[in-house]
């Protein structure tokens, strides 16, 4: 295939996550180092100076699904951890029979959390968004 022509149809969107897989929008797993912490969220922005994102610590995940789920008001963390600190990132993709957080986070809750993570204003009906005032 020449290099200028691309694949029509549904392979392109394929084709593209498998091309910048930690693009804005994607569920990832971010481990970091010194201290050692673990975040479950959404890619908001990765430049080289570091990584932005709507984030749970991974310890907090299981009371997130529950606050969620009870229809309490929550503000996600927006959080900026410098690329120094990184170890690892990892997309939220499910190991052979194991589903990944956000499909249980899904099957909990029946919300989408990229959705949820994505909206800046997750306080819920009535309640003010926590930001920089």
């Amino acid at each position: 295939m020449p290099k200028d022509s691309q694949p029509a149809g549904p392979s392109v969107s394929a084709h593209t996550a498998i091309r910048d897989p930690f693009s804005p929008g994607a569920m990832v797993i971010v481990t970091l180092g010194n201290p050692r912490d673990k975040f479950w969220g959404m890619i908001l922005g990765l430049a080289p100076e570091g990584l932005s994102m709507a984030a749970v610590e991974l310890a907090s995940f299981e009371d997130f699904v529950l606050m969620v789920k009870d229809g309490e008001s929550f503000s996600p963390a927006i959080v900026f951890f410098p690329m120094h600190r990184i170890e690892r990132i990892e997309l939220d993709l499910p190991d052979g029979n194991l589903p990944s957080l956000s499909q249980r986070f899904s099957a909990k809750t029946g919300m989408d959390p990229a959705a949820l993570l994505g909206a800046r204003d997750a306080s819920g009906p009535g309640q003010p968004a926590e930001g920089p005032e």
